[in-house]
Order: structure tokens, then sequence, then C-alpha cells
């Protein structure tokens, strides 16, 4: 068994839940600690038997209740030295023993969870994403990408699942109320990935055994979720794939998915 759902996803805020019959994980605690609390009840989670969270990079919609999240239940919190230090106020919260560091494409092991975090091209200072295996099965989570790379198309192939980032659509972005700066950065080398190149994205990775597909991290002034969607679809198509050939879905930003078993 190894089963996903996104409680939150978006600039607002980003939570993602991962479990097997043996341990259950959060991938980052970006909006409050009630908040998760409600989502986790909400598919019948008890938040006191999560077993640990992954922490992707910094950033506030990564990391809003992690500290809360951690003291309240007593989480052990896995993340990469650079990023710990560029978040003082939530290591604060936390209880040394609770804080466990692992390096950037070295794998490590929570209960029969294999976790292989890997680099991407984000404004941070160490973002990464994460590999997720067990029973031979592989799920993959790659958000806040600002281009994407051979190294995570790597690190992505032979995935079951993927949730990748589905920022923006650069016309839309153009249009935004957004400051030039805030458009330069997003759409930058180190900002977010837009919505065609997700879809060249998972187009590679249906060579490789992809099955599901979930768009995340959308932006709210920039994207849609039904341009997000039919972007991707139209690039299957453009590649000669039968759009039947894969679960595509979108992560709402302010409720959970359906739980996604692999």
């Amino acid at each position: 068994m190894l089963n996903f759902c996104s409680l939150y996803s978006g600039s607002s805020g980003n939570s993602l839940f991962v479990e097997t019959e043996n341990i259950k994980l959060l991938v980052d605690a970006g909006v409050s600690c009630k908040k998760i609390e409600n989502a986790l009840q909400d598919i019948n989670i008890d938040p006191s038997s999560i077993d640990g969270i992954l922490v992707t990079h910094e950033h506030t919609d990564h990391i809003q209740g992690l500290g809360t999240l951690s003291k309240k239940f007593d989480l052990p919190v896995f993340v990469n030295q650079k990023t710990l230090d560029a978040m003082p106020k939530q290591r604060d919260k936390m209880s040394s023993k609770n804080i466990k560091i692992f390096n950037i494409n070295e794998n490590f092991e929570i209960g029969d969870l294999k976790i292989h975090p890997f680099s991407i091209p984000h404004d941070a200072a160490d973002p990464c994403g994460f590999n997720i295996l067990s029973d031979n099965k592989k799920l993959s989570i790659a958000t806040d990408i600002g281009h994407m790379t051979n190294d995570i198309l790597k690190n992505l192939e032979e995935s079951l699942f993927i949730m990748l980032e589905s920022n923006y659509d650069p016309e839309v972005l153009k249009a935004s109320p957004y400051p030039f700066s805030l458009k330069s950065r997003i759409a930058g080398p180190t900002g977010h990935l837009p919505n065609e190149i997700a879809g060249k994205t998972i187009s590679h990775l249906l060579k490789s055994g992809l099955k599901t597909a979930m768009l995340g991290h959308l932006s709210k002034e920039s994207n849609f979720p039904e341009l997000a969607y039919q972007t991707v679809i139209d690039e299957l198509i453009s590649n000669n794939y039968d759009e039947n050939s894969l679960s595509i879905s979108v992560a709402s930003r302010d409720a959970h998915s359906k739980l996604i078993k692999l």
C-alpha cells in the first residue's frame, strides 16, 4: 500500500500526505497547524499518528505551520542543514531531538519508506523534491521548479505517480496584477514551472510507466485549474499520447484531494 493526498497546494500554502500500512508522513506544512489538523481529520487520519514531516524548502507557503505542528504532536522534521538554517523561527519551536538532517541526493529511510531527496532550481537555500518508494512503487513530488533539468527528469522517471508543479500560464502571468519584479521572478530560472513544461515533462514520463499525475502549486493570479489541465492534455495529444492513458487531476489550494492509491 502506498497512498497520496494533497491537503493544500498553491501559492497560498502547501501540505501533502503520504502513507503506507506502517508509516504516515507529511511533506511540508505551509498552512496553519489547525488547518492541517482539520484536513487530516477530514480524511480520517489522527494528526498524532503522523510519523514525520519532510521539508522541501523554507518559503513560508511550505513551512508556516511546521514548528507548531512538530511541537504539538512531537513530530520529527526531516530537513537539510541549509534549509534548517534559513528558517530560525520554525527551528526554535522544535525540540532538538525532532530535527533530523538529511543530505540531498543521499537516500534515507523512515520505517518502510525509502526517501530520495533531489535538488531543484528555486530561489531558496537548498530546495529539493522527493522520490518516495515502498514495495517497488515510486511516487515523486516536484514543485517550485524554476526550470526543468535532465537531472530532475532522471529522478522522476519510473514514478507511478507524480505531484508536479504547473504554476502559471505565461500570457496570464503577463496580464496579472503582479509587479514586474515578481513576474520576472516567477518566470525566471529559479522561479516556477509553467503549464506547458509540466505537460512536456508528463509526456516524457509516460515512457517510463507514469500512471497518475496531479498538477500542483497553481498560482492564484496567473493560472486557472482548467487552463493548466487543458494545456497538459494538449501537450500529451501533440506527443501522440492517448489522453486516457493517464489519470490527471489538479490539486486545490484550499481543499484536500481524494486519496490516491498506487
